[in-house]
């Protein structure tokens, strides 16, 4: 049904993308040709505060976290040929919506950490990237 697969995932909670990483595996099974994993290193949110933070810094935050997604990825994929990985830093929706388009994604599949008051259904980047995709979106819990 999916051709191309969009898996959002966090470097510093792969725990919490282990139920999204299975139905990602299910769809590879059931037919799907690619597989894009992603994780996005937020900003700092103002500009002020990365101004504190040499450019090196930047660079070995997402060194680090490319390294921890392709081990993550090795291990929980180890049989999707067609797999590639992507890191980037800005903000998590943004980011996760012009990949999609990018690779051309038919499903996005991402994860909801557990409801707090603030953002009681669904987490605020899992609700803006079902909000405003184009594609089909899978919040898995």
């Amino acid at each position: 049904m999916f051709k191309t697969i969009l898996l959002t995932v966090d470097v510093n909670d792969f725990k919490g993308a282990e139920r999204p990483a299975a139905v990602a595996r299910q769809m590879m099974e059931d037919g799907a040709e690619e597989l894009h994993v992603m994780n996005v290193v937020p900003d700092y949110g103002m500009s002020i505060v990365g101004s504190f933070f040499s450019q090196d810094h930047n660079k070995a935050i997402l060194k680090e976290a490319k390294a921890a997604l392709e081990a993550w990825g090795a291990e929980q994929f180890p049989d999707v040929a067609n797999m590639r990985l992507h890191v980037d830093q800005g903000t998590v929706y943004d980011l996760v919506l012009q990949e999609a388009k990018a690779v051309k994604a038919d499903a996005i599949i991402v994860g909801a950490h557990k409801s707090q008051l603030k953002d009681y259904l669904i987490g605020p980047n899992a609700a803006r990237i079902s909000r405003h995709a184009k594609q089909s979106v899978f919040v898995i819990r």
